[in-house]
């Protein structure tokens, strides 16, 4: 059995683990907070941008725009977005895990691009296509950033390099629930629902349409790959926030078992010391 030393400096240990776990969860918390924020703000937007496009596209054949032309995929691409820190849970096992058996699925000489370290250790260290990486997106996670990703990801793909590509990232649904979503990003999918349209409302477009519709393409591109960016994030801290509240609560139920075991070695130590006193008295009377 441990002694009382060695008890007492594993529950100093434990304690202050549980006192950085915590902080973890509140600096989480607030993080998750500020994540919902920007996803619901970004909302209105992505939702008028989305009505107008299935309007736009309704009144005109953009079939051969380079962005929505599909062509024989030769080439695919995975743009995976994972996290740059860990300590959150299955959150970065769970998605690489799917994407390794996605690229099984697809072919194994599949190009990929990993947003985050963890993606990056993981792929960089074995047998794929990795060919590009970016590091530190989500320390000071920004639209310019998001833009920039998407222009390059657009270049390889007007430029002939690739012929699909998709993104996986994970999708916030609750702080205890996040899903895996594989979504095609070029070429451009044509959503041809507009609620626009439903409602009988005869718009006037300056230039026409047509011009406005091949502006927007892009932009539509860049608050989808934006809603991903921000998805992974909040789905991110709701999982480190679960995490630390885990490690908390088995920190505090080792820091009672570690109570009980020194108490019991406190007694068992003062029993025995009783035990030798009344035996020296004893064999002092005898004497």
């Amino acid at each position: 059995m441990a002694t009382l030393k060695e008890i007492r400096i594993r529950l100093n240990a434990v304690k202050n683990i549980q006192k950085i776990t915590k902080a973890m969860k509140m600096v989480a918390a607030a993080k998750v907070r500020k994540a919902q924020d920007r996803i619901i703000s970004t909302r209105p937007y992505a939702s008028k941008l989305s009505s107008l496009m299935s309007e736009l596209v309704s009144l005109n054949d953009i079939s051969n725009h380079p962005l929505i032309q599909e062509r024989e995929i030769k080439k695919r691409l995975v743009v995976l977005i994972t996290s740059d820190r860990g300590l959150c849970g299955a959150f970065n096992s769970n998605i690489i895990k799917h994407t390794v058996s996605h690229i099984r699925n697809i072919g194994q000489d599949t190009a990929m691009i990993t947003i985050g370290k963890k993606g990056y250790d993981f792929f960089s260290k074995r047998k794929y296509n990795l060919i590009k990486n970016y590091p530190n997106v989500f320390q000071n996670l920004n639209i310019q950033t998001s833009t920039e990703i998407v222009n390059y990801i657009k270049d390889l793909y007007l430029n002939g390099e690739y012929d699909f590509i998709e993104i996986i990232y994970n999708e916030f649904k609750s702080i205890i629930k996040q899903n895996i979503v594989a979504e095609t990003f070029l070429p451009f999918k044509k959503n041809t629902e507009s609620d626009i349209t439903s409602r009988n409302i005869d718009f006037i477009f300056e230039p026409n349409s047509k011009n406005i519709l091949f502006e927007l393409i892009p932009k539509e591109l860049n608050i989808m790959f934006w809603k991903a960016l921000l998805e992974s994030n909040a789905s991110e801290q709701g999982a480190r926030m679960t995490a630390m509240e885990t490690a908390s609560n088995n920190a505090g139920d080792v820091i009672k078992e570690l109570n009980l075991n020194y108490n019991r070695a406190r007694q068992e130590s003062i029993t025995t010391e009783l035990l030798e006193i009344v035996s020296g008295a004893e064999a002092l009377q005898k004497g």
